[in-house]
């Protein structure tokens, strides 16, 4: 209520020219007043933002306007098979993930060509080959050691850690030496 007397003293001082004076300028806004204190809604949801993306490249989103995250069978640092598509056959390591939209980057596969323009002027544009995304269900965790791809499975260890293996094999994937291993390869590969 205090807004709209607010709104009507502001707009009762504006100054217009003559040529205008007809119009609603000049004119006091009559006050809104509702009839009982129960017509007015408040709204418990807040509103769904909608970003302005194109139909193919919307993402799911939850009541607070942040993006659903699906859960994985993959995580940085696995060894993988791509199972579907034109690399088919081909087995590499994963280096990201996006759990918003369920697509990984494998390590020098998938790899999309980008021109790039020039930054400077006088320095000429480029052409990069890029490492593209490819949806988690078209890769399988793969055993190095029996050369195998598997689908993968939980359990929990005596010492009450949850941890993945590969079906086929029964190879534990998530065992410490194995972080520690893609820990050391990733500050090499940095330095």
């Amino acid at each position: 209520m205090a807004t709209i007397m607010a709104l009507q003293s502001s707009m009762a001082g504006l100054s217009i020219s003559n040529s205008i004076s007809n119009s609603f300028f000049g004119l006091r806004l009559s006050p809104f007043l509702p009839s009982s204190p129960s017509s007015i809604k408040i709204l418990d949801k807040p509103c769904a933002i909608v970003m302005k993306l194109k139909r193919w490249e919307r993402k799911e989103c939850k009541p607070n306007s942040l993006p659903v995250l699906h859960k994985m069978h993959v995580k940085v640092g696995d060894t993988v098979k791509i199972i579907a598509g034109r690399e088919k056959g081909k087995v590499g390591e994963i280096t990201q993930i996006f759990r918003h939209n369920s697509t990984v980057i494998v390590k020098d596969m998938n790899l999309k060509t980008k021109h790039m323009k020039s930054r400077e002027q006088g320095e000429p544009g480029q052409i990069v080959k890029i490492e593209a995304a490819i949806h988690s269900s078209n890769v399988m965790l793969y055993s190095k050691e029996q050369q195998v791809a598997s689908r993968v499975g939980h359990k929990i260890l005596e010492d009450g850690t949850r941890v993945r293996y590969l079906i086929k094999t029964g190879e534990v994937i998530d065992s410490a030496e194995n972080w520690k291993k893609v820990i050391k390869e990733r500050t090499k590969a940095k330095e």
